[in-house]
């Protein structure tokens, strides 16, 4: 038997998500029969000690301060991008220009402008076989994965109402340090496009139904913070006398929403559209707030249809409640563990019963896009995909900025 080709990967950024990616590297290969074998080459970083440091740790085999060398080396079949969001077109876009496979944490770019430009590179290297992915890493929590499944098999009939909250509370001190994540320039939004982002996606993936249309507001709580201090996880604690700077991003954001809708032929039913009766989808109610105290990291998501209701919540990420209204009536939602073989992803990990983490949907995000890869086909979230998230992302702020008036989402001429 002919032993895969090894995969080599440069990551670029080596914080939070740097970690993550790295472990995900680490271990697919491991656990998952794969067509490719990742292989960690190098890690790039713009501090030498930093980044060298993280190499050791992490595994990565050598080290550049350049991301544009990283590039530029024959050796490296993927680039795997970590950075803040200001920094992802340009990076995504001389990777593939260059023939290499992109992965790119979410959200995609900072505006949607950039992402239509990533899109329309990405579109023209599949079509020489060069692939891209937008790391939307949620889609790959096995309950999550369930509940796709069973909203495409019909179980939940025809949707009504989403409902997504994002809750984390790692801002709530009001002395917490100016992070880069607090800076417009560098990511785009705060809790908007920071958290909110993964319900959006998830919300459209699920569903598989777009946003057309919100109706938003957006709140920034505490307007200056210490520009030091002690950095722990996300957050930490700053000087409480020390100098302050500017926070020019949102700490909470809410806003409804309006799903399009199907007929059962897969036809557009909205008003305008191409099915033969104009119709509108489920509603929606989304909120992503980093001042929630004592959510931890709280994403959750409820479906209602004709037939049933399912509900999600991260920090019970090994469990699905689901409602049937034809078996059980009277008696409300029943839990599904979700660590059983017939589950997604699950049957190459433990036994029943023995959950998983926060770390297995990164794994899993390896092991899909790998497995595209080695079938040279589109791995998703492709960035079209990604592009959809960030025009609901902008119609957000377009809606908050207009006295929260309600604003379709751009779609693209077909």
């Amino acid at each position: 038997m002919t032993e895969p080709k090894p995969l080599r990967v440069g990551m670029v950024g080596y914080a939070f998500m740097g970690a993550a990616h790295s472990h995900a590297w680490r271990t697919a290969p491991r656990f998952f029969d794969l067509p490719l074998i990742p292989e960690l080459t190098a890690v790039a970083g713009r501090n030498a000690d930093g980044v060298r440091a993280a190499a050791s740790k992490y595994g990565w085999a050598s080290t550049e301060t350049d991301w544009r060398r990283l590039i530029e080396r024959d050796d490296i079949d993927l680039v795997d991008i970590c950075t803040p969001g200001n920094t992802h077109a340009e990076i995504a876009i001389a990777a593939l220009e260059a023939g290499k496979h992109v992965l790119c944490e979410k959200p995609l770019a900072n505006s949607v402008e950039e992402a239509q430009k990533m899109t329309a590179v990405a579109t023209a290297a599949a079509e020489r076989g060069v692939l891209s992915m937008c790391g939307f890493s949620y889609r790959r929590t096995p309950a999550l994965a369930l509940a796709k499944r069973m909203v495409d098999d019909g179980r939940l009939g025809e949707l009504r109402h989403v409902r997504a909250q994002y809750l984390q509370d790692w801002l709530s001190d009001a002395d917490a340090p100016l992070t880069w994540r607090l800076d417009k320039s560098k990511s785009g939004s705060g809790s908007l496009g920071d958290i909110g982002a993964h319900s959006i996606d998830a919300a459209q993936w699920i569903t598989g139904l777009n946003i057309t249309g919100v109706s938003a507001l957006l709140e920034t709580f505490v307007k200056e913070r210490p520009v030091g201090g002690d950095f722990v996880g996300l957050g930490g604690h700053g000087g409480a006398d020390g100098p302050r700077g500017p926070v020019t991003v949102d700490d909470a954001a809410l806003f409804t929403a309006r799903f399009e809708a199907r007929h059962d032929d897969g036809t557009d039913a909205r008003p305008g559209g191409t099915g033969a009766r104009a119709g509108a989808g489920p509603i929606g109610i989304f909120e992503a707030t980093r001042f929630a105290l004592g959510r931890k990291n709280a994403m959750r998501l409820e479906l209602n249809g004709t037939k049933g209701s399912i509900a999600f919540d991260f920090e019970d990420m090994n469990s699905l409640q689901f409602y049937d209204s034809a078996l059980e009536p009277d008696a409300g939602f029943r839990k599904i563990m979700v660590t059983e073989p017939s589950h997604p992803y699950t049957a190459n990990w433990w036994p029943t019963g023995h959950g998983l983490g926060y770390e297995h949907g990164f794994t899993h995000q390896v092991v899909d896009l790998v497995n595209a890869i080695g079938a040279g086909e589109q791995p998703s979230p492709s960035f079209a995909d990604a592009l959809q998230v960030q025009k609901v992302l902008a119609a957000v702020e377009a809606s908050a900025d207009n006295a929260s008036r309600w604003q379709n989402v751009h779609k693209e001429a077909s």
